[in-house]
C-alpha cells in the first residue's frame, strides 16, 4: 500500500490556540486522494492573516491586496515524496466569509483547503471549460466532506434596472445603429 499524504501546518502566533489542524489536513487528503495524486506528496497549509496574504500576493503575484487563498505549487522531492507546495489562508477573512455566507467557519476553511489544493495540482478556472472542471471537482471533494458548501457565495446582484451605475451628470449614450462608420477589427 502507497504511503499517505502528508499535511504539514504552520500557524502564525496569533492563531495558535485555534484548533483546526484535523480539518484541514482532512480536506487536503481527501483533495489529493479525490485526484489520485501520487504517493506518497507532502503539502504545507500556513494559517495566517490578511496581512501576511497581502504581502505574498504583492511579491509573488503583483497583486496589492489581501485574499483568502494563496497557493504555491511546486515539483520537487522530500525524503522520497512528491512535494506539491504551499497553502497560505487567511483566518481573518476566512471568517469574514462564513459569517457573510452563513455557514461555519470550518466549511469555509474546506472550501478554501480544497480549491487550493486543487490549484497546486495544476487546476485553474480563467478559462470557462478549466473553470467547470475544477468546480466540479471542488464540489465532488466537499460532498464527500459532508460540507456543507461545495463552491464559494454567489456574488452580489447587481444593481436593479432602476439605480442606474451612469453618473447623473452624465447624458446617457445612443443606441448603437446597426451600420457602423467606424471599421470592424
Amino acid at each position: 500500500m502507497a504511503r499517505p499524504y502528508t499535511v504539514h501546518i504552520q500557524t502564525a502566533p496569533a492563531f495558535r490556540g485555534r484548533r483546526l489542524a484535523v480539518q484541514l489536513r482532512a480536506a487536503a487528503q481527501a483533495a489529493l486522494a479525490h485526484q489520485a495524486a501520487p504517493r506518497p506528496g507532502v503539502l504545507t497549509i500556513r494559517l495566517t492573516d490578511d496581512a501576511e496574504l497581502r504581502e505574498l500576493n504583492r511579491t509573488y503575484l503583483g497583486h496589492d491586496y489581501a485574499t483568502d487563498v494563496l497557493s504555491f505549487p511546486a515539483d520537487e522531492s522530500e525524503a522520497g515524496a512528491r512535494y506539491f507546495g504551499d497553502l497560505a489562508l487567511s483566518l481573518p477573512r476566512a471568517e469574514a466569509q462564513a459569517q457573510a455566507g452563513g455557514h461555519p467557519l470550518e466549511a469555509e476553511l474546506q472550501l478554501l483547503v480544497v480549491h487550493g489544493v486543487l490549484h497546486l495540482l495544476g487546476h485553474d478556472h480563467a478559462a470557462a471549460g478549466a473553470k467547470r472542471k475544477m468546480w466540479a471537482a471542488q464540489a465532488a471533494i466537499l460532498q464527500a466532506l459532508g460540507a456543507p458548501i461545495t463552491g464559494p457565495a454567489p456574488a452580489p446582484r447587481p444593481p436593479s434596472a432602476k439605480a442606474s451605475s451612469r453618473p447623473k451628470n452624465r447624458a446617457p449614450r445612443p443606441p448603437k445603429s446597426s451600420a457602423s462608420s467606424r471599421p470592424k477589427k
